[in-house]
Parts: structure tokens; C-alpha cells; sequence
């Protein structure tokens, strides 16, 4: 192989032609490596569809890479065999190429950041990491942000970021007189509407043959691989997009925290798999949410709401993520420490609820956000278990996860486990939830109105249950005060029934 200047590596979530490091690369001189590797398909249990998305996704953009003049070599999983590791292959083609230095944009991964401080001295060359330029904010711009703050409030960084963007903006004002348009976003779906689905492609023989290696080679791995649907270039994910945004963003907004039964996207844009592997742009996606909502074809609390969502909370949780890392992981604020139940992996349980949102998990790599939160999130804090086994679960199985947005949704929103850097109080909450936001519970072997006695919802008896076990965290908590009143009112037998009945719970949890 010729000689190569720099060698510059793409990483797998870095599908863009615009990448820091192909900027500052010359499609003459330098030679482009992308690896299918043993190290990144297997640190967790991912998802078998998140792995045949991110594979073909790649050898695609290999391609596209190539259609631009750049040289490119591409190592899929069977060449680099069963040991094989990112800074294996790079090693391997600087002996056949020679490069002056190794040149990528930095990881989106503190695992794999930490690992390459190690790269130059096995190398023998000089490793150079440069910003990812996909973010509206630097890692080091939301340190000065988060510099003396008491509380780390995602509003008014929102704010800054529409602000910086000038996204929804009248001048220096928030288009329509409001920052949020939250409070309109709340109800619950009616079945009769119709739902135009996400955008669904035939898998060409380039995924097919990605989906045949990973069913051969990642048997034991979670989910199904088929139907697979996903795009997987760059045009089919501005197919997407354009979809969403003519279909379903109208009604967006209004229905984002609904849940129904059969109803697997309602209209959720499902988007979120190609922002974070570079396939789509999060500022492009949101110039096009804007530009709906001045053309007058969606309203502005479904374009807020959307846009709020990736410039706002996206952003915010990448900067907290950096902010605390390593330690953030080891986070476990509740003490939890039992292990994951068993129907998180196969979706057999009576809680109707958590088998349609797990079963749609396990096919489709893909929940939203108030299922994954609201019911496979809340149940795990409710029935104390371990957050680093519930941040292991959700990292695995869904196609957007990656730990730099899955680790502070997980133990910082969902768990509560950094006791208050992200969130303001614990995303914990009844059976009435969950029924008030869906259909659920009206198919369900349990009684959501039901506090006590067999029939009883475990939601219900496992919420008032961990009030009381952790009312020394939580009591002084102003968020949490109307929940402990509403505790002090119920009779102190029926807080020992209820308290009596979650420890029988909890002993076969396995079998809810």
C-alpha cells in the first residue's frame, strides 16, 4: 500500500463528511481507516439490530467517502477476528503506510478518550484528537457555563443554546413569548388517531450481508435483528427526516409523553439513531423543524418541543456527562444493588406496561423517551436495583445509545443515582401514571387502582414503598413534598400492608 501522510480513523458514530478530522485531512495525501471491531461490537451485549445498523452504516459510508476522492480502507469484522481492537488496526496500517501521525475527532466515550492518552506511545507517532464541531457546545464552553452554579438548571442552558442559535428567536426574545411550551405537551393519545409510523427502507445487499454476519457471529446478543428497516445512508436518513417532519411533527408535540398499546412510534420521529452516528446533523435537523413551523405547518409548541429536545437536553447531558466523568458511573445515591430482573431481557411479565415497552425493545431497538423512562426507568428504582445494571441495559439495547447520552439519562434523570446533579428530584411514580399517559393498564392481569392485596399494581405498592425506605433522602426535597404528604394521610396499617406486600414483591420479582 502507498505511503500515507496522517492516517485518519472514523469512528462508527462519526458517519459525516464534515467531521473535524476529515476538514483537516487531504483526500491526496492521507488515507481514511474504518473498522468493524471485536473491542466496540461486544463491551456490552448490543442490541444485534444496533449492531447491523451501525455496521452497514459504516460500509456505506464508506463508500460515500470514496465517491468524494478520499481512500479509504475498510476492515470488516471477519478481517479483523476475534481479538480485534480500534488501535490494533490503526498499528496495522501505519506499518503498511507510514504515517506522520494519527489524526481523529475525539470520541464521544470517556472509555475510549481514556484509552487513546495510551495511542502515541504504542503507535510510536503522535495521536491528534480534534473537537467535534457536530455539538453547538464545547465540552470546555459548558464547564465555564456550569463554573460556580449551585444547580445545574437544563432551562436556562436552553436558553443560551437558542440564544447561540437563534433557533425560535424574535430578535432577543423566544418566538410566541415563551421559552417552553412544555405544559402543552402532555396528553394522552386517543387510539383513533392516525399514526403515519417512521420511515421504513428495504435492507439493500450490503445490510443483508451485515445482517447475516451478525446473526453468525452475534447469536447470544439481545433482540432481533429481522425485520430490520433502519436506513442506513445518508439520503435514506434525510428521507427520514423529511418524513417526519411533513407527517408527524404537526401532532408531535401535543402527544410526545403518550403511550399506546400497538402503537410503537405514535409520532415520534425516531430520528435519534441517525443524529448520534452522524448520519443526520442536529442543527440541520432543527433549521428544518423551524422552517415547518414559519411556513405555518406545524405549531410552535410541537416545533419548541422538538427542537428543545436536541439543542436543549441532548447538548445537556453531554456537557454533564464530561462535567463528572469517570466517577459519574460509579454514582448510587439509593444504595440499590439488586440485580436486573429477568424479563428486562425477555419481555415475559404480567405488567402489561413493561412487556409491550420491553417485547417493542427487544424487535425494534427502539422506545421512547416516556417509555424508557417513565416505565422500564421507573420500575428499576422502584424495585432498588443496581443503577450500573440498569445503565448497562439501556446502553445495550437500543440504536441510539451511546454512554455519553444513555450514562446521565440513566443514572442522573431516570435512577437519581448522582443524588441531584442532573435532576432535581427522582423520575419515580405510580401505576396512575402510567395509566393517566396510556392504555395499558386496561389490558393488565394487575389493578392499577389498587395499593394494596394481591391484585394490586407493583408500580403502586413498590412507589409508596420506596418513599418510605428512603424518606431520609428525599423528605426535605421540595419537589418531593406533595408526594410525602400524600403519604402522611394514608392510614400507618395500610403503609405496613403496602410496605409487607413489596417486600413479598420483591422476593419473586423475577415472576411479576
Amino acid at each position: 500500500m502507498p505511503t500515507a501522510r496522517q492516517i485518519i480513523l472514523v469512528l462508527g458514530d462519526q458517519l459525516s463528511p464534515s467531521m473535524t478530522s476529515l476538514r483537516a485531512g487531504d483526500p491526496s495525501k492521507d488515507v481514511v481507516l474504518i473498522a468493524e471491531v471485536q473491542e466496540e461490537a461486544r463491551y456490552v451485549r448490543h442490541h444485534k439490530k444496533k449492531i447491523a445498523f451501525l455496521f452497514a452504516a459504516m460500509r456505506h459510508f464508506a463508500e460515500e467517502l470514496r465517491a468524494l476522492g478520499w481512500r479509504v480502507v475498510y476492515r470488516t469484522f471477519n478481517e479483523t477476528g476475534s481479538s480485534g481492537s480500534l488501535v490494533a488496526e490503526v498499528s496495522r496500517l501505519a506499518h503498511e503506510t507510514h504515517p506522520e501521525r494519527i489524526v481523529l475527532t475525539e470520541p464521544s466515550e470517556w472509555r475510549l478518550r481514556n484509552d487513546m492518552q495510551t495511542w502515541s506511545e504504542i503507535l510510536g507517532r503522535p495521536v491528534i484528537l480534534l473537537q467535534d464541531h457536530r455539538f453547538i457546545c464545547s465540552i470546555d464552553a459548558f464547564g465555564r457555563w456550569a463554573r460556580g452554579r449551585k444547580r445545574l438548571r437544563m432551562e436556562y442552558f436552553y436558553r443560551e443554546m437558542r440564544r447561540k442559535t437563534g433557533l425560535l428567536m424574535s430578535g432577543d426574545k423566544p418566538e410566541g413569548g415563551k421559552w417552553n411550551y412544555d405544559r402543552d405537551n402532555r396528553k394522552r393519545a386517543p387510539s383513533d388517531l392516525l399514526f403515519p409510523g417512521p420511515c421504513r427502507v428495504e435492507p439493500d445487499a450490503v445490510t443483508r450481508d451485515v445482517i447475516e454476519l451478525v446473526e453468525d457471529r452475534f447469536p447470544d446478543h439481545f433482540g432481533d435483528v429481522e425485520p430490520f428497516w433502519f436506513s442506513v445512508t445518508r439520503e435514506g436518513a434525510e428521507a427520514a427526516l423529511a418524513r417526519f417532519v411533513s407527517d408527524a411533527l404537526p401532532q408531535f408535540g401535543t402527544y410526545q409523553d403518550a403511550m399506546l398499546r400497538g402503537e410503537r412510534f405514535l409520532f415520534h420521529s425516531v430520528l435519534s439513531p441517525y443524529i448520534n452516528c452522524g448520519l443526520l446533523d442536529p442543527l440541520h435537523v432543527c433549521r428544518q423543524v423551524e422552517a415547518a413551523y414559519r411556513r405555518g405547518r406545524v405549531p410552535i409548541n410541537a416545533a419548541e418541543g422538538f427542537i428543545r429536545q436536541i439543542i436543549g437536553w441532548r447538548e445537556y447531558v453531554r456537557g454533564v456527562y464530561w462535567l463528572n466523568m469517570p466517577d459519574y458511573r460509579s454514582g448510587n445515591h439509593f444504595g440499590h444493588n439488586r440485580a436486573l430482573p429477568s424479563f428486562y431481557w425477555t419481555g415475559v411479565t404480567k405488567m402489561e406496561c413493561l412487556r409491550a415497552a420491553i417485547t417493542q425493545t427487544k424487535e425494534d431497538a427502539y422506545a421512547h423517551h416516556i417509555q424508557r423512562l417513565m416505565v422500564t426507568g421507573n420500575f428499576a428504582p422502584l424495585a432498588g436495583v443496581s443503577p450500573q445494571a440498569i445503565h448497562e441495559w439501556y446502553l445495550a439495547v437500543y440504536a441510539d445509545a451511546y454512554e455519553w447520552v444513555e450514562l446521565p439519562n440513566t443514572l442522573g434523570m431516570s435512577q437519581f443515582s448522582d443524588g441531584g446533579i442532573l435532576a432535581s428530584k427522582p423520575y419515580v411514580a405510580s401505576g396512575a401514571y402510567i395509566n393517566r399517559m396510556s392504555d395499558y393498564c386496561s389490558g393488565c392481569r394487575y389493578n392499577v387502582r389498587s395499593r394494596t392485596g394481591d391484585e394490586a399494581c407493583p408500580f403502586n405498592v413498590l412507589y409508596w414503598d420506596f418513599l418510605a425506605r428512603h424518606r431520609g433522602k428525599l423528605a426535605r426535597n421540595p419537589r418531593m413534598a406533595q408526594m410525602y404528604r400524600t403519604m402522611d394521610r394514608l392510614p400507618s396499617a395500610e403503609i405496613s400492608r403496602i410496605r409487607a406486600r413489596a417486600a413479598e414483591l420483591l422476593s419473586v420479582v423475577d415472576k411479576l
